[in-house]
């Protein structure tokens, strides 16, 4: 038996070089790993994202202090209560390590996508350390379990939580 799985092996193993050799003209890295998908969120959050709940605790967010801020178009829906959030409106928690919310240790993001999900809301879920780099993202369970079960009135509005 070994004798013929031998001239597969020996195949194989002739062909490593010939990848190496493409990899290296063509100025891949095969120890690199895929880049980070991009926050969903806009590049300037800080300025045009309105607070819309202050530091508090979150039962959630590994039990981190919060301040959530809405986009422009969510802001009306978020406040109000009234309204879905319409298509590309982006709900952001800041997370914080102390009360006093000076020492950020992540941030979660919520961005409605027609037909990304509909049976959760639409809502595009991300996960990030304090420089903005996402280590999660997607339908993710964690965020969907939570927001499926609060995000009802009256203290939760379409997928989200929290009350202003």
């Amino acid at each position: 038996m070994l004798e013929r799985k031998a001239p597969f092996f020996r195949h194989i193993i002739e062909l490593v070089p010939c990848w190496l050799a493409a990899c290296v003209l063509s100025g891949c890295d095969p120890t690199e790993t895929e880049p980070s998908p991009a926050p969903v969120y806009a590049a300037d959050w800080a300025t045009s994202y309105t607070e819309v709940r202050d530091c508090r605790r979150s039962g959630d967010h590994d039990l981190n202090y919060v301040r959530i801020l809405a986009a422009p178009d969510a802001l009306g829906p978020y406040q109000t209560r009234d309204a879905a959030f319409p298509d590309g409106a982006v709900v952001l928690k800041l997370e914080f390590a102390d009360p006093a919310c000076t020492d950020r240790s992540g941030l979660t993001a919520m961005r409605r996508e027609a037909g990304f999900d509909a049976t959760h809301g639409d809502w595009h879920w991300q996960r990030l350390d304090q420089d903005e780099k996402v280590f999660e993202d997607g339908k993710l369970e964690r965020c969907v379990g939570c927001h499926a079960s609060c995000g009802v009135a009256p203290d939760g509005h379409d997928w989200t939580c929290a009350v202003p």
